[in-house]
């Protein structure tokens, strides 16, 4: 039995027989960039860290009133905050402008205070 190999011509390929058809092309498509994932877990991990370190952390409102405590657990939107010689909070995600690291070090900008 003799098989033969169909392989098409340098000008079947150069020329295709239908022009207005151009979503099959012979050549290799090109490799489109995956989109972002939608969850980095980057939140996650910055929660869990300064839990299990029981890191003292400030957090400053959107009304620009700060609490001072530890976090004691989160979830997608809230934390809850403890203190000590006052009530916990539960405080909701949507109202915390930012976090840092209570201390001198962290108010006064870095070891040196510049």
């Amino acid at each position: 039995m003799n098989r033969k190999l169909f392989r098409p011509t340098l000008t079947e390929i150069k020329e295709p027989t239908n022009n207005s058809s151009r979503s099959h092309t012979s050549g290799p498509q090109p490799h489109k960039k995956p989109a972002p994932p939608e969850q980095t877990h980057a939140e996650n991990f910055y929660w869990i860290k300064q839990m299990q370190a029981r890191t003292p952390v400030v957090v400053t409102l959107t009304d620009g009133e700060t609490l001072h405590g530890t976090v004691e657990w989160y979830d997608r939107d809230c934390i809850k905050l403890t203190r000590s010689g006052s009530p916990n909070l539960l405080i909701y995600k949507q109202f915390i402008k930012y976090v840092y690291k209570d201390g001198e070090d962290a108010s006064m900008g870095g070891v040196n205070g510049q």
